[in-house]
């Protein structure tokens, strides 16, 4: 299976502040609209990425469309985000995902923030170093805005960042019905993952960001 590759551009240091959505500097990057449905026909719901880098951070910017979004809340903990509409990094050391991150971010800016062996051995007691990893969202009444800046610091010291490349999967979870009994979800990818069911946590749902 073809890898897919996206151009990651390199801005000056300190001119964008922070994941700030509404900054013209996102027209400086590649606007990354090719997204399906692996397990569904037809079109995928519009949803676009944009990444940016200086020597401090990387920057990434969802833009999702979307006029029925769902969000879980009860206790406000991270965990909820799973049970609502979101989008979703992973970020992988290999393909043999010996050990992986995940950062799942729903509309309301929390972050659900893992790490993961193959295959599925999920630990959420972790999270994303503090200070590492910041986090703006916006709401409209037909899309979503999520956009986080994460330190290169952090992906180096995960060892993530080799030879200016990010092994990383993109997807967003359309909540369908807000039911915590049930997974009620739509999954939409930027690859396509080698699997009959649905499931990111495979070596084919990885891509690549190459940083230039």
């Amino acid at each position: 299976m073809e890898i897919k590759t996206y151009q990651v551009n390199q801005i000056n240091d300190g001119t964008l502040t922070g994941p700030d959505i509404h900054s013209s500097l996102w027209n400086n990057a590649f606007r990354l609209s090719d997204f399906t449905l692996p397990w569904d026909d037809g079109p995928a719901p519009a949803m676009i990425f944009r990444a940016l880098y200086d020597r401090e951070w990387l920057y990434c910017l969802f833009n999702v469309q979307d006029s029925d979004v769902k969000v879980y809340v009860n206790k406000n903990e991270k965990a909820e985000v799973i049970y609502s509409d979101r989008v979703e990094m992973f970020f992988r050391q290999n393909e043999q995902l010996n050990l992986y991150y995940c950062l799942e971010i729903d509309p309301l800016a929390r972050v659900y923030d893992y790490r993961a062996a193959f295959h599925r051995k999920f630990d959420p007691s972790w999270a994303w170093p503090s200070g590492h990893l910041v986090v703006q969202t916006e709401r409209n009444q037909n899309n979503y805005a999520v956009s986080c800046a994460i330190s290169m610091e952090s992906l180096k010291h995960l060892g993530l960042l080799n030879d200016m490349q990010l092994q990383t999967g993109l997807f967003r979870g359309k909540c369908l019905e807000l039911d915590i009994a049930k997974e009620n979800m739509k999954w939409i990818s930027w690859m396509k993952p080698d699997s009959v069911h649905p499931d990111f946590h495979i070596a084919s749902a990885f891509g690549v960001l190459q940083l230039v």
